[in-house]
């Protein structure tokens, strides 16, 4: 069952407390892929960079942590497409916005995504990940994965998008749960009981929570 709190993420994905695709990115790479396209390269290529960071005895000491964790969200921005999921998760109503209100919404997501989830990046510790498999469609790509956790087996798949001849994350599935159509039924029902001003607005007071000391 997807449980959802108005604070938007505490328990987004109950069995891992934490929006899973942020926490996944500094597991250690268990198993190799039995078939590797570029779509599971490319997410490879990210997660080995994100495990560099991690592992860095320089980086672990306090007065670095700021540095380190600036590092870790150019890594995962890099990889996911936070327009194409903001969109997404937005839905109709993406598309009466302007190109500035756009940027902008673009922004406090991101900022929900990363600033809510960020010590679990650091601090996430599982056993690994298995790639299953991977399946290509024109400019879409999904890669089926098992992340490990003690005696747990969590399945989990990346959903990518071909832009620009570089493949980007617009959406995670965690036990059958989209996160993207997850945040899509939460900003539905402010906009159906309020507006989407309403909705920037309590974006806007959460980004400035998280991004207080």
């Amino acid at each position: 069952m997807m449980v959802i709190q108005n604070g938007w993420g505490s328990n987004v994905f109950p069995r891992w407390g934490a929006i899973v695709f942020l926490a996944v990115m500094v597991v250690g790479l268990a198993v190799a892929p039995g078939y590797a396209g570029a779509p599971t390269d490319a997410m490879k290529t990210t997660i080995d960079e994100v495990l560099r960071i991690v592992r860095d005895q320089d980086l672990k000491q306090r007065e670095k942590s700021e540095e380190r964790r600036h590092l870790l969200e150019k890594v995962v921005e890099a990889r996911f497409d936070y327009t194409e999921m903001s969109r997404r998760a937005l839905g109709a109503p993406w598309n009466q916005l302007t190109d500035q209100q756009k940027q902008e919404f673009v922004g406090l997501f991101r900022t929900l995504l990363t600033n809510s989830y960020a010590d679990k990046i650091e601090t996430y510790s599982g056993e690994g990940v298995q790639y299953l498999n991977e399946r290509t469609e024109k400019e879409y790509a999904e890669i089926r994965t098992k992340v490990l956790s003690g005696k747990t087996e969590i399945p989990l798949d990346y959903r990518l998008i071909n832009k620009a001849d570089e493949w980007r994350v617009y959406d995670v599935i965690v036990d059958n749960i989209s996160l993207v159509n997850n945040y899509r039924g939460q900003f539905t029902k402010i906009l159906h009981a309020s507006s989407y001003s309403d909705l920037v607005d309590q974006l806007r007071k959460k980004s400035e929570k998280l991004k207080a000391p």
